[in-house]
């Protein structure tokens, strides 16, 4: 059977392909009409975004990522936490590891073979509007509080906020977050899939780090458990005068299935 080997793993419900180019090139960042068949729910594989586990020579390895649309994309968490899982299943890492990814280097652990927590940027800036905040957590995020994440049409009030006159050239990630008696509930619209996710690492992380900001948080370590539509999280941090360091998004990551296309 000739074709590209790929893996499919899902964290949380978001899921990507993933391609092992280690040894062999299959794809390279010009193939976007490749890509976005490969993603395409009715027309290939599916999935949310692929990713390339590539060498580097100052890193474990590089992981490059592309939206469903077929475009390399900025940073994706829970796609991260998949790579590593993935990397310690082909035998490349062992628990612990020190990667390459579009929003500069990352460190990730595995503390069981299924739950990846994976270190993210540092956040110095966040702009707080009348009604949403607005923060880069290796993606933009528009993070708007809501009574009833389950009340809320995700593609439709999410589309709406991405192609507003202020986000539409350079699009943003929508989360619709609610404050519950054990954390957050957050649903997301993301650019490039043009579609409501079942989880987003970026945006859960830059959803907790708002929930912060919002009730006053006080400075130290910290972490707010997640429920996505897809499973449970949680984001760990360090709240300081500066903003937010010592960020981690933990959640699950798990191989789906294999074969060649």
């Amino acid at each position: 059977m000739q074709g590209i080997p790929f893996y499919k793993y899902q964290g949380a419900g978001n899921d990507f392909i993933m391609i092992d180019q280690r040894n062999q090139q299959w794809i390279v960042r010009e193939d976007q009409a490749l890509v976005e068949q490969l993603c395409h729910r009715r027309f290939g594989i599916g999935a949310d975004g692929l990713i390339l586990l590539q060498n580097h020579p100052d890193y474990d390895f590089e992981m490059v990522y592309f939206n469903a649309d077929g475009r390399e994309g900025s940073m994706c968490g829970n796609g991260g936490r998949c790579t590593v899982a993935f990397a310690h299943q082909l035998g490349a890492i062992g628990n612990t590891c020190h990667f390459l990814a579009v929003d500069g280097p990352h460190d990730a652990v595995i503390n069981n073979p299924e739950w990846v927590e994976l270190k993210m940027i540092d956040v110095t800036h966040v702009e707080e509007g009348s009604d949403f905040y607005f923060l880069n957590t290796g993606s933009p995020h528009y993070i708007a509080f809501v009574e009833e994440v389950g009340d809320i049409d995700v593609v439709q009030a999410g589309r709406a906020i991405r192609y507003n006159d202020r986000f539409r050239a350079e699009g943003t990630n929508v989360n619709f977050t609610q404050i519950t008696e054990h954390g957050l509930s957050i649903a997301t619209y993301e650019r490039g899939v043009e579609d409501e996710t079942l989880a987003c690492g970026t945006g859960v992380t830059a959803a907790a780090l708002a929930y912060h900001l919002k009730k006053g948080g006080e400075l130290g370590p910290n972490e707010v458990p997640i429920k996505v539509k897809g499973g449970e999280m949680a984001i760990r941090f360090t709240a300081t005068e500066q903003g937010f360091t010592d960020v981690w998004l933990c959640g699950p990551a798990k191989l789906v299935f294999a074969g060649k296309v």
